[in-house]
């Protein structure tokens, strides 16, 4: 176990890996202890140095830790560093739901809204991940549109099973083969009329990886 007075030796170092070392020694002390040593080098000029504070600061539970994230989450400059403090703020369970969702609708960048879609998928916030997965669908971005398309999938026997297959029928028709390809995908989680409908359709799919997608999910 890494003493206290190695750890700040090691915090005040220009050495980014033993900050990063100091950083997981704080793993072993209380959050009166640690918390206010990681906030203390939230403005770190590295961006990895960044990140293991927002690690670090998920592994304390403290209402200082769950602020200092907030903080990170919606003002750090790196992606990197939003999206692993989106992370951590997730370990804090439902509390942390409100903000996420939130998040994802200012911060359009793809690596910090994709945390937050495998965040919430794991936080049983029905309402609140179906809006963030219909608000994904309107982005610009396609790997987060695709999480979205697959996220509307796990709302088979749920309360918004009806409006997720609504969303994916109107994605069947869509220009691009890889989107229609993740709607067969989700659909094939339905036992419902219109999705096997739907299905049945896209396997007249002019491109044949659309089809494959159709015939791996009614398999």
């Amino acid at each position: 176990m890494m003493d206290l007075d190695s750890i700040d030796i090691s915090l005040d170092s220009s050495d980014p890996q033993q900050k990063m070392k100091a950083i997981r020694g704080l793993n072993n002390y209380d959050p009166e202890v640690a918390v206010p040593r990681l906030k203390a080098n939230i403005r770190d000029r590295e961006f990895l140095v960044r990140s293991f504070i927002a690690m670090g600061l998920g592994k304390q539970q403290s209402a200082e830790s769950f602020a200092t994230l907030l903080e990170m989450m919606k003002f750090d400059s790196d992606p990197n560093v939003r999206a692993e403090a989106a992370n951590s703020l997730s370990l804090f369970g439902s509390v942390a739901v409100s903000h996420l969702a939130l998040m994802f609708e200012q911060d359009a960048h793809w690596l910090v809204r994709r945390s937050i879609i495998a965040a919430l998928s794991e936080l049983h916030c029905t309402d609140e991940f179906f809006e963030v997965c219909v608000l994904g669908l309107q982005g610009e971005d396609q790997s987060v549109i695709e999480s979205c398309i697959y996220c509307l999938g796990s709302f088979a026997d749920t309360a918004k099973e009806t409006a997720a297959i609504e969303k994916l029928l109107l994605l069947t028709d869509d220009e691009y083969w890889r989107t229609r390809m993740q709607a067969a995908r989700a659909l094939g989680k339905f036992n419902n009329e219109r999705a096997i409908a739907a299905l049945n359709k896209l396997k007249e799919d002019l491109d044949h990886r659309v089809v494959g997608a159709v015939l791996e999910s009614t398999v």
